[in-house]
């Protein structure tokens, strides 16, 4: 009875599997680096992500905006606009070289038209903007970093109507203001190189005069008031952490928001529902899409390909055995029927003679390789070269072989077995020896 070598499975590629991850990687760092672009300003200093933190630790209710649906105005106590654009309604130019990045004095495109709808809808915190592009890629806040006054006083003079308005730097270092908050405690701001701006006109929050820094002011052209601050280092990342300034932040917004939420408008569009039509509740198909857009997305391309990669494993697997022969499976077969038919009629006898023959075949497989066993693997042919190497072996081997070959058709089991065990130790000494 002859033995059958397991069949072989075709071998992965391992170059396929390489490329697919190589590109799995790849498409995730193109979308995480596009998610991050968007936080990069929001977090970088002259963002804002640390004031929604800070207020939403006080207790009350705050949220970054970047656009994406429907918000409903009548929820909000007070919308706070951070201008990052010193000329609203131009197109931002792309810097050439890295000295041009640095001394960009634009981040962010804005348009007036969408400014003034937001302004009309909600009570709206205008935050003026104070650094170029250096300061958020350097993280250093230095006077060459500054943006130029004349851009900021066009905006003044466009958000208030006054064409005198105008915008101050402060000569100090540090400069200080008095502030009292709901409680009565008198606190005090600290502001690097304070940017200030003449608040004839308006109601001043915080100073008074040219050096006011917060105010209310009448909208140009309107009725409605909009409240400006003019230098965001009294609440962005880089001054929040700096004097009272954090506290400062915290009353006035309790003040003004009225339990309201406070949302952080970093959109480019109007994102407010109309009056006209009714603020809709129900889900829609775009708020399942909003799962698919980056950072989300690059998770599904991951999911997507290493489900792709299983399937095809899997239909590789289940397919045809490499290299399988139909002759050799029905040998096999055939094999196993004859033993099975042996050892219900009881005849071991026999059996074993056809076991000894398999055995020595398999030996001869094992030791010469299979072409060479085809003619070595016949007990004559195998006694032969076993004399050559060592004749003990060869008449012990001869010698079992007779007992075996002797016996009746039907013997006990335990004499079956200890001729099996003969045979197989005398096997055993032959491979190891020769």
């Amino acid at each position: 009875m002859t033995t059958a070598s397991s069949p072989q499975r075709s071998p992965i590629r391992a170059d396929i599997i390489i490329v697919a991850v190589i590109v799995a990687l790849a498409l995730a760092a193109v979308f995480y680096v596009m998610s991050q672009r968007q936080q990069e300003l929001r977090s970088s200093p002259v963002g804002m992500n640390g004031l929604q933190l800070w207020l939403t630790a006080e207790g009350g209710s705050a949220q970054v905006f970047s656009g994406g649906w429907i918000v409903d105005p009548y929820s909000l106590g007070l919308l706070v606009v951070p201008l990052h654009d010193t000329i609203l309604g131009s197109d931002l130019a792309p810097a050439s070289t890295k000295e041009e990045l640095l001394f960009q004095q634009d981040e962010n495109d804005l348009d007036w038209g969408t400014l003034f709808d937001k302004m009309n809808r909600v009570t709206t915190l205008v935050v003026l903007p104070k650094w170029r592009s250096g300061m958020r890629l350097t993280g250093i806040a230095h006077p060459a970093l500054l943006v130029e006054p004349s851009r900021i006083d066009t905006i003044l003079q466009r958000l208030t109507g006054n064409q005198s308005a105008r915008i101050y730097r402060s000569r100090e270092v540090f400069t200080a203001f008095a502030y009292e908050d709901a409680a009565g405690t008198k606190v005090e701001t600290q502001l690097y190189v304070a940017q200030l701006f003449d608040g004839t006109g308006c109601d001043p929050i915080i100073g008074s005069g040219q050096r006011t820094l917060l105010a209310s002011c009448l909208i140009s052209g309107s009725d409605q008031s909009v409240l400006i601050l003019s230098d965001p280092d009294l609440l962005n990342n880089h001054g929040l952490r700096l004097g009272q300034n954090a506290t400062i932040a915290s009353d006035f917004f309790k003040s003004f928001a009225e339990g309201g939420t406070i949302l952080i408008d970093y959109s480019r569009d109007d994102w407010f529902a109309d009056d006209d039509a009714p603020v809709q509740r129900d889900r829609s198909f775009a708020d399942l899409l909003r799962f698919f857009e980056p950072p989300f997305l690059a998770l599904w391309l991951g999911a997507g390909l290493m489900l792709a990669l299983v399937l095809w494993r899997s239909f590789r697997r289940a397919g045809p055995i490499a290299d399988a022969r139909d002759s050799e499976f029905g040998k096999l077969q055939a094999i196993r029927a004859r033993a099975r038919l042996m050892r219900l009629t009881g005849q071991d006898g026999a059996l074993l003679s056809d076991y000894a023959g398999a055995r020595i075949a398999s030996t001869a497989a094992r030791m010469l390789g299979p072409g060479h066993a085809r003619q070595l693997g016949e007990e004559r042919a195998f006694l032969r070269f076993v004399a050559r190497r060592s004749t003990d072996l060869a008449d012990r081997l001869e010698a079992a072989l007779t007992r075996l070959h002797a016996l009746p058709s039907r013997v006990p089991t335990s004499t079956a077995i200890q001729h099996v065990e003969d045979l197989e130790q005398i096997l055993e000494l032959i491979t190891n020896d020769t």
